[in-house]
């Protein structure tokens, strides 16, 4: 059956969001139209603010409760807008299903992954809890997540971001949905687990006859995995058409702009008498859990006896795949877990550190988290939030002072300082990374760690957060470690380059030589991986022809 005799099984009609704030409505979706056939994949994609992930919240009623949505969403005929939670809650989780961008917000930090993932096998599925149990643990193992029998009892903060994210994809597919709404699904996933979530989604869609909307900011997932593809910008649809046509000939100068957004530049070493900042030395974190009568206990060495030394103006990378200990190794260094081994600041041990004797350096090392969502308050202004460390460390500022602060910082990471009297889910990924990176900059540190800071920004602003973090860096005189496993990113905005795999560093060196010529197996196959991902994906793509 052609393309076009496929039945449309969501039809989105005039659809438009806005929100209420305190400095009016702000218009997030003016008038959209799109539809999805039965069995097909389509994209939506455009810049970080564009309005593609509302329009999703809309069509779900999942907006926020300053948000209000007007226009006809129907999934096979049945009109979803206005439609009551109880009537929205038969078809949401099982028909219909989400994964959403930032898996930390959206999975329950007090359940274990176990109980998370039955639930809607229960609910929907009338499934009784051990056939629950059995089937979660087949999701697990379909979604390669490792060692599926133990992480069952695991909690969220004890995985990765990208087992975390294949948690959501496990949840998602749980039921046999059909139509699957993918948020951004891959963007805390390294380029080899990508490949691999993205075929077992070409491989269900084909046995399941599922349909897939694809929210997404890599337009090189796009070019291989949709067969239709919707541009967006400031809340409008400025292009649609078959994504062979979009990518080969598109007709608006946005759209090429976002075809060509790439990372570029690159960043000389800095001089080898530079002070050493922060000196780390055989760091080890270990997780582990005691037996107990009918269950063996365990212990999994997450950083194993890794040193790095950190000079003023220097940008160290760390890369490696999901689960490598990468953020692991940030939180330690900066004594926010515990840990073994020796980490001194500027002369003085850290090392083992309490909250309390740690309070006097926090000013000075800061972290920029991975999940901008996740670590700002939805209670809180943004001005609030990026001078809350001010109410600390500078207990002397008065009100004023810190409101003029404020401004002076968002408009530095370019914001507009009117946004400070906003709060957090009015503003998208980019802007909440922006609002993130303000808030460790007001503090005027030394040192930024920056846990995937454009992890989940499209590649058009990706570039502008990399100027960012460069110019800030120049301003400020700041020294980075940057934790990414996107290659392109750290190619552009580190100098030194550490490479990661279970917990352990198997190459370093400067970031011209590590990538022009990688010592490593591990490091020529993620190389290998990163820069020929079309590749692996248009093999991806044969399954669903």
């Amino acid at each position: 059956m052609s393309e076009q005799m496929k039945e449309t099984i969501f039809d989105i009609r005039d659809i438009r969001v806005s929100f209420d704030t305190p400095d009016g409505t702000v218009e997030a979706v003016r008038g959209v139209d799109m539809q999805v056939r039965a069995g097909e994949t389509v994209a939506v994609v455009g810049e970080s603010g564009s309005g593609k992930s509302q329009i999703m919240m809309a069509s779900m009623g999942l907006l926020a409760s300053n948000g209000k949505a007007s226009g006809s969403v129907k999934y096979r005929g049945q009109e979803l807008i206005g439609m009551s939670r109880r009537q929205l809650n038969r078809i949401r989780g099982a028909k219909v299903t989400m994964i959403f961008q930032e898996p930390m917000t959206s999975l329950d930090p007090l359940y274990t992954i176990e109980r998370q993932i039955s639930e809607p096998l229960r609910v929907h599925g009338g499934l009784s809890a051990g056939a629950a149990r059995k089937r979660a643990l087949e999701l697990l193992k379909l979604v390669h997540i490792p060692d599926p029998e133990r992480r069952l009892k695991s909690y969220p903060h004890e995985l990765s971001g990208g087992q975390r994210q294949r948690v959501m994809i496990a949840m998602a597919l749980a039921n046999d949905p059909d139509l699957l709404i993918a948020d951004e699904p891959t963007t805390a996933l390294d380029v080899t687990i990508q490949a691999e979530i993205l075929g077992l989604l070409a491989e269900l869609q084909k046995k399941l006859g599922m349909a897939i909307l694809f929210i997404t900011h890599d337009l090189t997932i796009v070019e291989a995995f949709a067969d239709r593809v919707y541009v967006m910008k400031k809340g409008k649809v400025v292009e649609e058409g078959p994504t062979e046509a979009i990518f080969q000939r598109p007709q608006q100068d946005y759209t090429k702009m976002l075809l060509g957004a790439e990372p570029e530049g690159s960043k000389p070493p800095v001089d080898s008498t530079a002070p050493i900042l922060l000196d780390a030395k055989d760091v080890c974190v270990t997780f582990g859990q005691k037996g107990g009568l009918f269950s063996k206990g365990f212990e999994l060495k997450a950083v194993n006896n890794v040193s790095l030394a950190l000079r003023a103006g220097q940008t160290i990378g760390v890369v490696g795949e999901s689960g490598s200990g990468k953020s692991t190794l940030g939180r330690a260094i900066l004594q926010l877990l515990p840990s073994e081994g020796r980490v001194v600041y500027q002369g003085t041990p850290i090392s083992g550190f309490d909250r309390s004797a740690m309070r006097p350096y926090r000013r000075n090392l800061q972290m920029v988290f991975q999940d901008p969502y996740g670590s700002l308050s939805p209670r809180m202004t943004v001005g609030d939030i990026i001078t809350e460390g001010l109410l600390v460390h500078e207990p002397q500022m008065s009100a004023r002072e810190r409101n003029e602060v404020a401004v002076k910082v968002l408009e530095e990471v370019g914001l507009d300082g009117s946004v400070r009297n906003r709060f957090p889910h009015e503003f998208s990924g980019g802007q909440r990374q922006r609002i993130a990176i303000a808030r460790a900059v007001v503090l005027k540190p030394t040192v930024i760690v920056l846990d995937e800071p454009t992890s989940a920004l499209d590649r058009s602003v990706q570039k502008q957060i990399i100027t960012l973090l460069r110019d800030i860096q120049e301003s400020h005189n700041l020294s980075y470690i940057f934790i990414s496993h996107d290659l392109a990113v750290v190619k552009a905005l580190a100098d030194y380059t550490i490479v990661m795999k279970q917990g352990q560093v198997v190459e370093e060196g400067i970031t011209a030589d590590v990538f022009d010529n990688p010592q490593s197996d591990y490091t020529r196959d993620l190389m290998k991986a990163a820069f020929q991902l079309r590749e692996v994906l248009q093999r991806q793509a044969e399954i669903r022809a």
